[in-house]
């Protein structure tokens, strides 16, 4: 989010931070605009924020958050419950034990469907992330998730 944040302040745009009220973890970054911070309480209405205003999410490596976000965009997209927006995981190193897993493993016990595996791109260059999203819009129209 942070590096989001950053790029988004460094080019003079507008960026919104979405912060998660948590204890010991969670603090907003220094390039959120304070009039453009929204808190949340519970994490099931912030993943709903993400997902209805997304047109893109660059996941990088993270914890158990990262992934439950990530799911759940992938989930509404698989399901039809959001528009499809493009999806890539930066890193494939981190990214990789998983990918074969949901391989060898969900897709083989039908838990999946081969083409559920398109829903998402993995890269380690920024600037394939930044052109996997932007062929993805090449030929669609942006709209607004649900």
């Amino acid at each position: 989010m942070e590096a989001a944040n950053k790029g988004a302040r460094d080019a003079e745009g507008i960026s919104v931070g979405l912060n998660i009220n948590i204890p010991r973890e969670q603090f907003s970054n220094p390039y959120i605009d304070p009039d453009r911070l929204v808190n949340f309480d519970f994490f099931f209405v912030r993943k709903v924020m993400f997902v209805k205003y997304a047109q893109g999410f660059v996941v990088l490596p993270g914890g158990f958050g990262t992934m439950d976000e990530l799911f759940e965009a992938l989930t509404l997209i698989q399901t039809e419950k959001s528009s499809q927006f493009p999806v890539v995981l930066m890193g494939s190193s981190f990214w990789g034990g998983l990918i074969d897993w949901l391989k060898n493993t969900m897709l083989e016990a039908g838990n999946i469907a081969e083409k559920d595996l398109d829903l998402f791109r993995i890269t380690d260059d920024p600037v394939e992330a930044a052109d996997l999203i932007t062929h993805f819009y090449e030929t669609r129209t942006m709209k607004p998730n649900f």
